[in-house]
């Protein structure tokens, strides 16, 4: 789940789905989508000069349209009342619609459409018109309920960093490096971790959730191991190399390596 200043990037969204990831982001009321049933016209007709047209193409009537716009004008009987959680003052609900798209990002650049994904917006009631708009690549056998739940996960999400930044410290470095920010990350995120799974620990039995111990992956190495992946030798024996016998800037001796069958 991202907010519009990321969802809004397509390179990112691209990104997310070349990790085989899918998501639910947040973009703007001016991004470019193509309505249900509609996408980019094909390539025009060769004309038996030159190297054929593979480039997809737009015309003076065939253009996509602003999320909001196109949010603007589903039928009445798109929209329906969503509940995704129980808040502090009674349930959290509005009025959501979601139908499948594609986006419409620089597609006359390319030879094939962009693949179809799910628009999700958000009406309330009393609004003028739709306020929030999210594009998804959830299943197309999903319900509308699915993406509205992961869409309305970011206040968890900064409830989290307020935590990290406000009692474990992550708001605290002062450093320059991106390797000494990527430890102490690491580190607040780990004692975290740690707290999250001991308040766990404390939950009404009916709501407590069941932790995994994650698996080491594959081929896992520690970060800063000395020696690359493949590179052991049982076979050897290690002798410690000599002190020198000469001053003390001296460099020191190699260190001599014997096969343990000998």
């Amino acid at each position: 789940m991202t907010g519009a200043a990321y969802g809004n990037a397509t390179d990112f969204r691209d990104g997310v789905t070349a990790l085989g990831l899918a998501y639910v982001a947040g973009i703007l009321g001016t991004t470019g989508l193509w309505p249900p049933g509609a996408g980019p016209l094909p390539a025009a007709p060769w004309s038996g000069r030159g190297r054929p047209p593979e480039r997809l193409r737009r015309g003076p009537e065939h253009q996509p349209l602003a999320a909001g716009k196109l949010a603007a004008g589903l039928p009445a009987d798109a929209w329906r009342t969503v509940t995704w959680r129980e808040g502090t003052a009674g349930e959290l609900a509005s009025r959501f619609a979601a139908v499948r798209v594609r986006p419409a990002h620089d597609d006359f650049r390319l030879s094939e459409p962009r693949p179809e994904g799910w628009f999700l917006a958000e009406w309330p009631e009393g609004e003028e018109g739709p306020t929030k708009y999210w594009l998804s690549t959830l299943p197309e056998t999903t319900t509308v309920e699915e993406p509205v739940a992961t869409a309305k996960l970011r206040w968890r999400i900064e409830r989290d960093f307020e935590e990290l930044k406000q009692e474990l410290g992550l708001g605290h470095f002062e450093g320059r490096g991106w390797r000494g920010f990527h430890h102490h990350a690491s580190l607040c995120i780990a004692a975290y971790g740690f707290l999250v799974a001991e308040r766990c620990r404390f939950s009404p039995p009916g709501r407590r959730p069941r932790l995994a111990v994650p698996e080491r992956p594959a081929g896992y190495r520690p970060r800063g191991s000395s020696r690359p992946p493949g590179a052991a030798q049982p076979g050897l024996y290690r002798h410690p190399a000599p002190a020198p016998r000469r001053r003390a800037d001296a460099p020191a001796a190699p260190v001599p390596l014997l096969l343990a069958g000998l």
